[in-house]
């Protein structure tokens, strides 16, 4: 479990440095050089590879992704929740200043609901089907506070259920989850999560499965939780509109690995990675021409058992081979993105500023959309 263990015998070492800005001692969540591998019968799966960040209270940090890019099982390493004997996990986790990597299952499970708790994307299996909603948030309750007796339980469970906009909480209390509404499941898990006060919350893809009105419910209720607990929130998703909305900072990542990182204002008005222009290019713009047509990515995310060399974005990029590229030899470090009021902005590109700028003017005339 020791952060500068060596790369895996048989594979190449091509680490890029892990700037130092993004994990700041201050944070009450500090996540610095993370990697993440499974062993399996194919081969090692490298499904987070030197990730750091930052998250303090109050602040919603937003990761970025497809499918396959190592969000959720960043968030999974956080809490302790992969199979120790099929997982390999190095760098550092802090949480409140405690370090995460490296603890056993029951400290862990010890700060899990208590310090740090996670909404599932799928509410209606992440909730048991036999027991009833209010039973398992009483229950998470007690699990933290053994001497509350099933009535201080049940009180807490009612309150938090109201506190989350569930009608009639206490009937609700005694209702099953397949009784609630897909929206009232998510605000149930939420109950959940946050009963116990925890400092760290992390959504993965909590709005996915819901319609437009009650997902913009979901995201203002997190908001409204987050000044009333001052909790640190990270939200995993797909979609930058979600994260414009709800997030104060932004984490891209792609084939395991950051590849660009800012303040929201930042990531969105001036992307700098062509992966994160193709995100942004891939959905419509409610200020753009009605008529124009998206710019899908080209290919598929890559393999994190055999990942292309250099950077792993070249298979899908536009502007790979171009004269004196490296992206196919060199993995591209983090670095500070040299623009404009870029402080604090990070990107793994190899090309240079000024040719970042020309391009992403070039693909935002190319789809008429005004970002």
């Amino acid at each position: 479990m020791d952060s500068s263990d060596p790369a895996p015998s048989g594979e190449p070492d091509d680490r890029p440095t892990v700037p130092e800005q993004r994990t700041g001692q201050d944070a009450y969540l500090r996540v610095s050089d993370l990697r993440v591998r499974f062993d399996t019968e194919d081969g090692v799966v490298r499904a987070v590879d030197g990730v750091s960040f930052a998250v303090e209270r109050g602040r919603t940090l937003g990761i970025v992704g497809e499918s396959g890019s190592g969000k959720s099982v960043t968030s999974l390493a956080i809490l302790g929740l992969h199979d120790p004997r099929r997982t390999t996990i190095t760098g550092e986790i802090s949480v409140g200043g405690r370090q995460v990597v490296g603890l056993g299952d029951e400290e862990v499970r010890r700060l899990r609901g208590r310090d740090m708790a996670m909404i599932f994307q799928d509410p209606l299996s992440a909730l048991h089907p036999y027991y009833t909603v209010g039973r398992q948030i009483a229950e998470a309750y007690r699990v933290h506070h053994p001497k509350a007796g099933r009535r201080e339980a049940r009180k807490r469970a009612v309150d938090m259920l109201d506190r989350v906009g569930i009608p009639q909480p206490a009937r609700r209390f005694d209702q099953y989850p397949h009784e609630f509404s897909g929206g009232m499941r998510q605000r149930a898990m939420i109950a959940m999560s946050l009963v116990n006060d925890p400092a760290l919350l992390i959504a993965d893809e909590p709005t996915t499965a819901l319609d437009v009105t009650v997902q913009a419910q979901i995201l203002d209720l997190l908001a409204d939780l987050q000044a009333e607990f001052h909790s640190a929130i990270i939200l995993i998703t797909h979609d930058l509109g979600v994260v414009g909305q709800a997030a104060d900072e932004v984490l891209v990542m792609y084939g395991g690995r950051a590849v660009e990182q800012g303040s929201v204002e930042q990531v969105l008005r001036s992307p700098q990675h062509p992966y994160t222009w193709g995100l942004l290019s891939s959905v419509p713009s409610l200020h753009g021409d009605a008529d124009a047509d998206l710019l899908p990515i080209r290919g598929n995310p890559p393999s994190l058992i055999n990942l292309p060399p250099g950077c792993a974005f070249h298979p899908r990029c536009r502007y790979a081979d171009r004269p004196g590229d490296r992206s196919r030899t060199e993995v591209p470090e983090l670095r500070p993105a040299g623009s404009a009021g870029a402080d604090g902005h990070l990107v793994a590109c190899h090309l240079t500023a000024e040719e970042r700028a020309a391009l992403y003017a070039e693909d935002v005339a190319s789809v008429g959309v005004a970002r």
